[in-house]
């Protein structure tokens, strides 16, 4: 049996332009994000009879690896090359999908990890990162960026840059313990209540690359300004970025943000956040707030109903927690 244990993430800045509609094109992309301690947990272990069994929002029991019907799970055995004779649970730590903070490709990455340990096999963050975006992106035909695959794996606080081939350059951005934890009492995350997914929003973004593509090449620099701000223990000028991506994020395309969601960020604004944004795509799952920490009440009385979601950021990434018969 083995037990996997893999972060979902929260981004600060320059989501958009790890798309290959716009890195690709335009010269690169840059995405500055972080780990955090709410995960996606993959089991896998032997199963007695030789059919696979999967079991997540449903179950699936199938005697050939061509009949299941989960892409991800389906196109993770190819990779990894297992083809029978196993069982496989996951258990998110927040709903499944459309919430905003990579559960996907979270998912992806902590199976790959749980399969390779399962054939006796390490594979490093960068290569788990790698075969995840190809599962996705390549194989499934996902209109899916490349930040989160990289951040799941990788873990921390890091600054990544998308190159035109492909390849993702991964610059850890330098935290101790006690500025890690000085910026998590700087943060907060509401969940809004709607889950949605982030496909077509992102299939229409993909499409309007060149139409956005100067707000997109300031979202590029402000994941620069935001890894800046991060190394100088800035945390206002850090929420600063978050307010100015926001409103460039709001613009690429419908459905990011509504009345709703402006009307909840118009409050917590008043309330004392220096900035924040929609987590992921947009259009539901979780707000994103950077504060001052004596303003966490406030600005979660403002919000009320909604439900804060307490985080940590995490050093760790996607790893092994248990090998075992």
């Amino acid at each position: 049996m083995i037990i996997t244990r893999t972060p979902l993430r929260i981004s600060f800045a320059g989501g958009g332009t790890d798309l290959p509609s716009y890195y690709r094109t335009y010269g690169g992309g840059a995405v500055t994000s972080a780990a955090i301690d709410r995960y996606v947990h993959v089991l896998v272990n032997d199963k007695f009879d030789r059919s696979i069994r999967v079991a997540y929002s449903r179950t699936e029991n199938v005697d050939r690896l061509e009949d299941l019907q989960h892409p991800l799970v389906r196109e993770a055995l190819r990779e990894v090359g297992v083809t029978e004779a196993l069982e496989i649970h996951t258990i998110a730590d927040i709903p499944s999908e459309g919430t905003g903070l990579g559960s996907s490709s979270t998912f992806t990455v902590g199976l790959l990890n749980a399969l390779y340990a399962h054939r006796g096999l390490l594979r490093d963050p960068a290569q788990l990162a790698e075969e995840a975006c190809r599962i996705e992106i390549d194989r499934v035909g996902g209109t899916v960026g490349r930040q989160d695959q990289y951040i799941a794996a990788f873990g921390g606080v890091q600054y990544f840059e998308f190159q035109p081939d492909d390849s993702v350059r991964v610059s850890p951005i330098p935290l101790a313990a006690v500025d890690r934890e000085a910026l998590s009492d700087r943060i907060s995350l509401f969940y809004t209540g709607i889950t949605r997914r982030a496909e077509g929003i992102l299939r229409q973004q993909s499409s309007r690359t060149e139409t956005n593509r100067d707000a997109l090449g300031r979202m590029r620099e402000l994941a620069g300004t935001a890894r800046s701000a991060i190394v100088r223990r800035d945390w206002e000028g850090l929420g600063a970025v978050l307010d100015e991506g926001w409103r460039l994020k709001r613009g690429l395309s419908d459905g990011i943000s509504s009345s709703d969601i402006d009307r909840s960020y118009a409050r917590a604004r008043e309330a004392g956040a220096w900035g924040g944004k929609i987590t992921g795509a947009g259009g539901g799952g979780f707000l994103l707030f950077l504060h001052p920490p004596e303003r966490s009440r406030q600005i979660a009385d403002a919000l009320s109903p909604m439900e804060r979601l307490p985080v940590r950021i995490t050093p760790e990434g996607s790893r092994i927690l248990f090998v075992g018969r």
